[in-house]
């Protein structure tokens, strides 16, 4: 049994994965803005779950949460980062305000929460960070999520960077990217700006798909897994010839 603090947590991914840790024997912290939302998960997911509401942008609030979840499981193994938003605009139309709300909702939200567990798990000997990503910020598919996916990349690289300089002195602090692919969620309609609607083809997996997908990671920690594994082999395609990647994808739009 581990003890998981799950952020985003009200609904989508967050909240599967709540009920999937719960029904597996985990206890489970969920954290959110949205009060209502998250006790509706804690009684879906059951086996004592906690309900701790939380703006993730705001560093006080996640070391509170941290503090808070600490108090009430005994201890944290698992800290998933998984709040986040989209946007629907392109580069060249990005306003400030909309690169600076994308990189504090999807980038500085998930670094608080690192800085604010790690000495946690430095005194326990161990624990595991999971980074909810996008496979968005491997391949531009989705020109139009544009600072989303930058954000997404930056936070892919702050994972790396974290996951290195800890393995040099605490092997036994796992830190994992998640990268879904499109996934069956409210995301679409929260973005800011909505979304532009998809094509019957385009591929996409349930929340509960990526859920498991997660838990199986936190079972058996590793570096990093796309939740769909044939979008890891179109990434591995992409960074073969980026250029020519790129102009057959714009040739078709």
């Amino acid at each position: 049994m581990k003890n998981i603090v799950i952020t985003g947590a009200s609904g989508g991914i967050g909240a599967a994965l709540a009920v999937q840790a719960s029904r597996a024997g985990h206890r489970v912290a969920l954290a959110a803005r949205r009060e209502p939302e998250l006790h509706a998960v804690a009684a879906r997911a059951g086996g004592g779950a906690v309900v701790m509401t939380a703006d993730v942008t705001k560093r006080s609030e996640v070391e509170r949460l941290r503090d808070r979840a600490i108090a009430a499981l005994g201890g944290v193994d698992v800290w998933v980062n998984n709040a986040g938003q989209g946007i629907t605009k392109p580069v060249l139309e990005l306003t400030d305000a909309d690169f600076d709300s994308m990189m504090t909702i999807n980038v500085k939200s998930a670094l608080y929460g690192m800085q604010a567990i790690v000495p946690h798990f430095i005194e326990r000997g161990g624990g595991q960070i999971v980074n909810v990503s996008s496979f968005l910020s491997r391949v531009p598919f989705a020109t139009y999520r544009s600072a989303y996916n930058a954000a997404k990349a930056a936070l892919n690289a702050l994972t790396a960077n974290a996951r290195v300089d800890l393995a040099r002195a605490h092997p036994n602090i796992h830190v994992t990217l998640v990268m879904p692919g499109l996934v069956a969620t409210d995301f679409q309609r929260n973005a800011v700006g909505g979304s532009p609607p998809l094509l019957p083809s385009t591929p996409s997996q349930s929340p509960d798909d990526v859920a498991a997908a997660i838990l199986r990671v936190i079972e058996q920690p590793a570096a990093e897994i796309y939740t769909n594994p044939q979008l890891a082999a179109v990434a591995l395609e992409y960074f073969r010839d980026v250029g020519a990647f790129e102009r057959e994808a714009a040739a078709r739009r």
